[in-house]
């Protein structure tokens, strides 16, 4: 069952993936400098499919050809990249990147609710729904309220960013029929950005006409690489993989641990300085991460039931 609390194993991977897509803000950071929005959403997800493909071949495992098998690719690149992706480089062009970080962060908020009433498995408790407003909290304390103030402004493109963190928690749901169809996380990653390459690249061959940019340089293409194989391929591996096992509604909480991931990166790799209130967020989301698992809780309980005995 999904709402049993994550195995270490699952933890481990809820970390790795949350390190490799807090990096991507690093690798993005470099490359809007030279290149437009969906030339470096396409050549990301085309890179990514091709490495993926190739390790698909190697490994030996059979190329899905069922209709189903593709429709589901396609839906599952719609909801998880291309909605996603488009609403939040819409968005931020409006609004600050941290109050999108934490709009985005509803992620696990949506989750919550949407398996809830999608799901038999995933069913709203209430020491998760308490983790995850906990968890949030933890996000905004850590990137800053002050951000908070440009909330009445710019309407559309906050609920543009927050249609993006709806259209992640339906992907989550959406993406646990690949269990069913006895696919091993490999191949639905390489399906879904084989079929977002496919639908991202006459919009960016329209709208951004990249045979007449200037030639990026070595390190955009180096950005270009470790945005594509590590925090798009390898990424999305973990990320079925947590999904097959631990559902999507654990699967979401990455989306609390990539602040976390993009400022401990930026101090380690650019130099920038820890706050308290980084710190303080930090702890939050662990509280709230600790609420959602429940072995803490419960730990204290079967001790309060021992004394009480």
């Amino acid at each position: 069952m999904s709402t049993r609390p994550m195995t270490s194993v699952e933890w481990g991977l809820l970390l790795v993936l949350s390190l490799l897509w807090g990096g991507s803000f690093l690798f993005n950071g470099i490359l809007v400098r030279e290149l437009p929005p969906f030339t470096i959403v396409t050549a990301r997800v085309g890179l990514a499919a091709i490495a993926l493909w190739v390790i698909v071949r190697l490994s030996g495992h059979a190329v899905p050809r069922s209709r189903d098998a593709w429709l589901a690719f396609f839906g599952m690149g719609v909801m998880n990249n291309i909605i996603p992706f488009s609403l939040i480089v819409w968005g931020q062009t409006h609004i600050a990147s941290g109050l999108a970080s934490i709009l985005n962060a509803t992620t696990p908020l949506f989750a919550v609710i949407v398996a809830h009433v999608l799901t038999q498995d995933e069913k709203m408790t209430g020491s998760r729904l308490a983790g995850v407003l906990v968890g949030f909290l933890g996000v905004a304390l850590m990137i800053g309220p002050s951000v908070l103030s440009d909330l009445g402004t710019d309407v559309l493109a906050q609920l543009a960013v927050l249609g993006a963190a709806f259209s992640y928690s339906l992907a989550g749901i959406f993406g646990r029929r690949f269990r069913r169809m006895g696919l091993p996380p490999l191949l639905p990653a390489a399906g879904q950005v084989t079929a977002s390459a496919l639908l991202m690249l006459p919009v960016a061959l329209v709208v951004d006409r990249p045979w007449t940019l200037a030639m990026p340089s070595a390190e955009a293409w180096a950005a270009l690489l470790g945005l594509a194989l590590l925090a798009t391929a390898l990424a999305y591996v973990i990320f079925f993989r947590i999904l097959a096992t631990a559902g999507a509604t654990n699967l979401m909480l990455v989306t609390f641990l990539i602040p976390v991931s993009a400022i401990l990166l930026g101090a380690l790799v650019l130099g920038e300085v820890l706050a308290p209130k980084h710190f303080a967020g930090m702890a939050l989301i662990a509280l709230g991460l600790a609420a959602i698992d429940g072995r803490v809780l419960r730990m204290f309980s079967d001790k309060r039931r021992a004394v009480d005995a």
